[in-house]
């Protein structure tokens, strides 16, 4: 069995390592032009000539969460595309978020700017059923996200391209449903799949129909929000800030407006990092169990992008 591993802005050789360690005999090693055709290979962001030499390939697994760099390339004939279910990254997304709500509802960075200008204050305690949450997307990120704002007794609204049940959750699906979904919301949680349907959605139009006082959490891509449009409802007072941890070009170019705004907090796509051993032990496993001819879960639909 031959392992190809090509990932750009990655360190290979704990992969490598990692990938032969977890498939005894298997034959593991970083792509190279003109390499031999692998039966498996382990990527992100391959360029075009990898998949124009890997034809034979009979699965491609992703590294990250989102499949769209992806799938933006023509892929071999016959190569599934498999997404890793998890490996770590759930929890991280689900702290992440928390505590972007958390401190926008509990208005910590109003306490922080007091405290480093010498001003000792408390501010009028807030409600948490005037804070309602929409999640956006409610595949195994979204779920976990939506599950762990519940816990924190926040109402928590869920919309999702097809029905799902939460429990603690209210459940929105499907296109007619999604102005709904945001009128019912004050904080909004991307965690959506880019996809040609998706991108742009976090446009003027549709922020502008949260309640006052919005509050915009996007953890997915950045060619879902309009910089503009966000930058306009901010400035006007409909929007009461936002955190933003993905971005339409990264890093951040300097001078972009997100860098200084006064109500944007800006990380750097650290919300979610793929966690190296359990991505291992899942892309092993798979990889198993597709040599013995099972199923296995996280095959991606190209025609739905996810």
């Amino acid at each position: 069995m031959k392992i190809t591993f090509c990932c750009t802005d990655t360190k290979a050789e704990p992969w490598l390592q990692g990938l032969a360690a977890a498939l005894p005999g298997a034959e593991v090693s970083v792509w190279q032009p003109g390499a031999p055709v692998a039966d498996y290979a382990v990527v992100w962001a391959p360029p075009q000539q990898f998949m124009d030499e890997q034809q034979g390939i009979k699965a491609l697994f992703n590294i990250g969460a989102g499949v769209d760099a992806l799938l933006q390339r023509r892929l071999p004939p016959g190569a599934r595309v498999v997404r890793l279910d998890d490996a770590g990254m759930a929890v991280q997304m689900a702290e992440y978020v928390c505590h972007a709500v958390i401190r926008h509802f509990r208005e910590f960075d109003q306490y922080e700017a007091g405290m480093r200008a010498g001003q000792w204050a408390y501010r009028k305690p807030r409600l948490r059923q005037d804070f309602p949450v929409g999640v956006m997307g409610l595949g195994v990120l979204g779920e976990r996200v939506a599950r762990a704002l519940a816990q924190f007794e926040f109402p928590v609204n869920g919309w999702s391209r097809s029905p799902k049940a939460i429990a603690g959750v209210r459940a929105f699906n499907g296109a007619e449903k999604f102005n709904e979904f945001l009128a019912a919301s004050r904080v909004l949680v991307n965690l959506l799949p880019l996809t040609p349907d998706t991108q742009d959605i976090l446009n003027r139009d549709k922020l502008a129909r949260l309640q006052p006082g919005g509050y915009v959490i996007n953890v997915a891509r950045g060619a879902h929000l309009v910089d503009a449009d966000l930058l306009a409802l901010l400035d006007s007072g409909h929007l009461a800030g936002a955190t933003l941890d993905v971005f339409r070009t990264e890093p951040l170019p300097a001078g972009h407006p997100f860098w200084n705004h006064p109500k944007i907090t800006a990380t750097p796509h650290t919300s979610a990092r793929t966690l190296r051993e359990e991505s291992i032990a899942q892309i092993a496993g798979k990889i198993g169990a597709l040599a013995r001819d099972e199923p296995i879960a996280g095959i991606v639909d190209p025609g739905r992008g996810y």
